[in-house]
């Protein structure tokens, strides 16, 4: 037991006030005579007795009221299972935590979780006095108001709280609501937190400053784990994507369960038609992954979905994606000075591209560069460039990290150009060029193509092989004049090397984007490659391969979070919005930077999964895809030793787990009112003082003695 006014205590010293009248009260006996002195001195013992019983009993009611009274308003208050059968509730402040996130919409023979943790905590709320303060806190956001409320209000809140796939952090909800507690105006703190405690949701380590006065209780719904399959991720394995050619793509299914699955069917549909399908066998919590080969219809933004079968947790039983397959890149190609560019804008003509993905080309001098802005183009050749500022160097080198390709090919001015590439290189994280071998323009070869990375995306379905089995048939040009190149960068791979061991062709992979670095010009000059066959295919497709080294696959973020993307905003439209798949329609903020426009996209427009289209007028500029996040997906439970230990460190105070399983929310509640401190004791004992003193005046009025009983010293003989 505490005293929330211990200072009343003193007032316990008016108890002496009866002892010292008791002490001091002598009554004087009357005298009486009497014939028998034998009988009379009998009689004497007697009435004695009962008048010291009287006197005593009269002291314990004076002082057991006094005691009362002043217990009364010292407030006590008591803890343990008694304090919810006793006494009225202290003024309090408390927390409830409700977890909401998309595991809370499982189900046991109890019904839903979210529901039994609504009911639960509205149980909670209606426990507590008008003049307390409530606080709410959501694992996964919503409309919940972050100060304090009155029960009443909190009560209608807790009733439209919905599941969302807004967050799974259980820990960052507590940590809160803890920090809002050490706010709290009442000294009687405390935090109810009711979860499925699934693992996932108590893997982050945030804590609150302080919390030692607060009283924590963690309510678990639910309890046990349950089987579930997941679909966490869909990956476009092919880098080079047309109309009518093939496309790999790949997913990757986890089984979140302690036994294995056999025979298990995914699917892909594009654009509502289901393009593919496979099986797999997938081990416990090993990820799986399914691969799949499609043929896009048409061109353009295509909405995709990898779907598998149905189980107890719906919500990641498909994964969405987009697929960009373009009718049209922008090249830009920065052409040094006296460097002759025929044959590269040649082999990219529209006139070459025989129903292929025809490239829109804009040949610039070098001197243009700093005054066009990269991020108008899908790719960007810098052919022979001299002299690069640092500040186009650093334009450049931005333009790859957010996800643009480029073309990089040595000026016919020989060493001196070296300097300027470098220093472009060790920007984009590559290495340096060394020197020149050979001479401009000799006939005298100097190496010619050893060793092709046939297996690399930019040559899939280039080279044909006349059996299977068979190597296929590369041209090998020969080199009369090429640059020394030597890589640094751990992100680096030779997609071609010459027969001296020095790279022709060297891919550097820098943030989202990736350069390609050529040995030669593409100028008969340097070699024999620009008049051979293989020129023409090995341009287009480095070309496409970095101008859809990134945008082949649209962009794919978690539901219900703020987003940021950036999208080349067309000419003349004033703003792009947001359409989701139930047709509702948002606008984003937007901010303008050159040549696009930075959307700021809130986590509210984006609630459910699915695909969204960005709209510029009428036409579709972008698809993006939202899904659950995969950590949700995991149904694994924490032990309770595990899952104490992880809140205490969030609360910063100790929590106490209390059963909610398999019971009602009835008994879940008048459990917890009985673990509950701070029950005040004061009307009872006010109650008990009232008691106390009308027993003293029946006492003290109704029993007179007698006045037999009021002889106390008898005297003479009588007659």
């Amino acid at each position: 037991m505490e005293f929330l006014n211990p200072f009343m205590l003193f007032a316990l010293g008016a108890a002496a006030l009866p002892v010292i009248v008791h002490l001091f009260h002598f009554r004087r006996p009357r005298k009486v005579d009497f014939s028998s002195l034998t009988f009379v001195r009998e009689l004497q013992k007697t009435t004695m007795q009962r008048v010291r019983l009287r006197q005593w009993l009269l002291l314990a009611l004076r002082l057991l009221a006094i005691v009362c009274l002043v217990a009364a308003f010292a407030r006590p208050s008591l803890t343990g299972q008694v304090a919810g059968a006793v006494g009225g509730v202290a003024r309090s402040s408390a927390a409830l935590v409700v977890d909401n996130s998309l595991s809370m919409t499982l189900r046991d023979a109890e019904g839903e979780y979210l529901r039994q943790a609504k009911d639960i905590v509205s149980g909670l709320i209606r426990e507590f006095e008008e003049r307390d303060e409530i606080f709410l806190r959501t694992t996964a956001g919503g409309d919940v108001p972050q100060g304090p409320l009155s029960p009443a209000a909190a009560i209608d809140i807790v009733e439209d709280i919905q599941a969302s796939a807004a967050g799974v952090s259980l820990t960052g909800a507590v940590a809160s609501a803890a920090e809002a507690l050490e706010e709290a105006a009442h000294p009687n703190r405390e935090m109810y937190i009711v979860s499925d405690m699934q693992a996932p949701a108590l893997a982050d380590t945030a804590r609150a400053a302080q919390g030692e006065d607060i009283r924590a209780y963690v309510l678990p719904v639910g309890g046990r784990a349950q089987a579930n399959v997941a679909v966490v991720d869909v990956r476009i394995d092919s880098r080079i994507v047309e109309a009518g050619q093939p496309v790999r793509l790949s997913a990757t299914l986890v089984n979140y369960a302690d036994d294995p699955v056999e025979g298990y069917v995914a699917s892909v549909f594009l654009e509502g038609r289901r393009l593919a399908q496979a099986t797999a066998d997938i081990p416990p919590r090993e990820p799986t992954e399914v691969s799949f080969t499609i043929t896009p219809p048409g061109s353009g933004w295509l909405s995709g979905v990898v779907q598998i079968e149905e189980d107890v947790y719906s919500f990641d039983d498909q994964r969405y994606f987009t697929l960009h397959v373009p009718e049209r890149r922008r090249i830009l190609i920065v052409r040094g000075e006296g460097e002759n560019t025929g044959f590269l804008e040649l082999a990219l003509s529209p006139e070459l591209a025989r129903g292929r993905v025809a490239f829109d080309v804009t040949v610039i001098p070098e001197t243009s560069l700093a005054a066009t802005g990269p991020e108008a183009y899908d790719a960007v050749v810098v052919a022979g460039a001299q002299t690069l500022s640092s500040g186009e160097t650093e334009v450049l080198a931005r333009y790859v990290a957010g996800g643009g390709g480029l073309l990089l090919s040595p000026s016919s001015a020989g060493q001196e150009e070296g300097q300027e590439y470098n220093a472009l290189l060790d920007a984009v994280g590559g290495g340096r060029i060394t020197g020149f071998n050979g001479s401009l323009g000799s006939p005298t070869r100097i190496a010619s193509f050893d060793r092709v990375e046939l297996e690399h995306p930019l040559f899939e379905g280039v080279f044909q092989t006349e059996a299977e089995g068979d190597a296929p048939n590369v041209e090998r040009p020969e080199i009369w004049f090429a640059a020394r190149y030597e890589p640094e960068g751990a992100g680096e791979q030779s997609i071609i090397r010459l027969s001296n061991g020095d790279p022709f062709l060297q891919e550097i992979q820098h943030g989202r984007g990736v350069v390609l670095l050529l040995a030669v010009a593409p100028d008969a000059r340097w070699s024999e490659l620009p008049v051979r066959g293989l020129f023409i295919p090995l341009m287009y497709r480095s070309l496409y391969y970095l101008s859809a080294y990134e945008s082949i696959s649209g962009e794919q973020f978690p539901a219900a979070r703020s987003a940021e993307l950036r999208i080349a905003r067309p000419p003349g439209e004033a703003l792009l919005r947001l359409t989701g798949p139930d047709g509702t329609e948002y606008v984003p903020e937007q901010r303008d930077l050159f040549d696009a426009a930075l959307l700021i996209i809130d986590d509210e427009a984006v609630e459910r999964s699915g695909v969204y289209d960005v709209y510029a007028g009428d036409e579709i500029v972008r698809r993006i895809a939202f899904n659950v996040d995969a950590r949700e997906s995991d149904m694994l439970v924490l032990e309770d030793r595990e899952a104490r230990r992880r809140l205490t460190e969030a609360v910063g105070a100790p929590v106490e787990i209390i059963a909610a399983g398999g019971r009602s929310a009835g008994d879940v509640v008048e459990a917890v009112a009985e673990q509950r401190t701070g029950r005040e004791l004061w009307k009872a004992f006010l109650l008990l003082a009232l008691l106390f003193l009308a027993a003293e005046m029946v006492v003290a009025k109704g029993w007179r003695p007698t006045a037999k009983e009021g002889t106390s010293v008898f005297a003479g003989t009588g007659s």
